[in-house]
């Protein structure tokens, strides 16, 4: 009984090393199915699919480096770099899921439901990248630029998709949303070589207007920082009440790297000559009078 007993065991036995290597060779089979000369040939076509892709990609980015991008400003040049890039991914993304039999089909539909809804999440993210569209395509500002946006001024760091980066004169960074640029005015101080600056003179009443004009009309060539052309200007314009004077503009024109340079020469040259050619510049005053127990106070200028 005890050897009939170990037979049947070792029968067990080997039927059941039988059944696993017959399983393995039905899933060696389904393996080795694929690895025929056609799918071989399809794999090693598409392997060099995408080698091309790759090689063509390259090849335009360099060209793009080489004759394009020189010519064109930094940021412009770096979005352009991107998009190209994106555009690379996305071509290779679609072919390779092509490959494995999938239907690109219902991805541009998903693509479509699924934008459609982040579109409404993120509006402020798609106004700022559609802004940054119109920032770069208008060539209104560049970096190195000292401007004026959203009531902050300094100069631009970096433009990015979705906002620019400044630092402030305090050297502190500020990050301004696109659409801000878009959506207020803005003032780029760099984007000309020379400006003009208008500065406000009041003339008291009590002095000779002509020879207040003669006087200040010797103001910009006091100021080394002061251009020839476009000439300078000098003009009355309007009385003003409270400092009971007649305004005189004086205008000049200077290089936009030397504004801070620009105003304290003309400052101090206008005080230099009123002060030399009895040319008085008014400043409201107060008299007080006191009597008995009351108070009467008169403004006087």
């Amino acid at each position: 009984m005890e050897g009939t007993e170990k037979a049947v065991e070792v029968a067990k036995d080997i039927g059941t090393e039988v059944v696993n290597q017959t399983k393995y060779m039905f899933h060696l089979d389904d393996i080795t199915k694929y690895f025929t000369w056609s799918n071989l040939f399809k794999l090693a076509t598409s392997l060099l699919a995408i080698i091309i892709f790759y090689i063509v990609y390259r090849v335009i980015r360099h060209l793009l480096k080489k004759k394009v991008v020189i010519k064109m400003q930094p940021n412009n040049a770096h979005m352009l770099l991107r998009i190209v890039s994106y555009t690379f991914y996305i071509i290779m993304g679609m072919y390779i899921l092509s490959l494995f039999g999938i239907d690109l089909k219902g991805i541009w539909g998903a693509a479509g439901v699924a934008g459609l809804a982040l579109g409404f999440a993120a509006q402020t993210t798609v106004s700022n990248f559609i802004s940054g569209l119109f920032v770069v395509s208008e060539k209104t500002l560049k970096i190195g630029d000292f401007i004026e946006a959203g009531g902050v001024c300094g100069t631009v760091d970096t433009i990015g998709m979705l906002s620019l980066k400044i630092h402030t004169l305090d050297n502190q960074m500020v990050r301004i949303p696109n659409s801000t640029i878009i959506d207020t005015n803005l003032i780029n101080y760099s984007q000309y070589s020379i400006r003009r600056t208008v500065f406000t003179v009041p003339i008291s009443y009590s002095t000779d207007l002509d020879h207040a004009y003669q006087v200040l009309s010797k103001v910009p060539s006091l100021c080394p920082t002061v251009i020839a052309e476009p000439a300078p200007l000098l003009w009355y314009d309007g009385f003003d009440t409270v400092a009971n004077a007649v305004n005189l503009k004086v205008a000049v024109w200077f290089n936009s790297s030397d504004l801070l340079k620009n105003r304290t020469e003309v400052y101090t040259a206008i005080m230099k000559l009123c002060k030399e050619n009895n040319v008085t510049i008014p400043f409201t005053s107060y008299n007080i009078k006191i009597t008995g127990d009351k108070q009467d106070f008169s403004g006087q200028s």
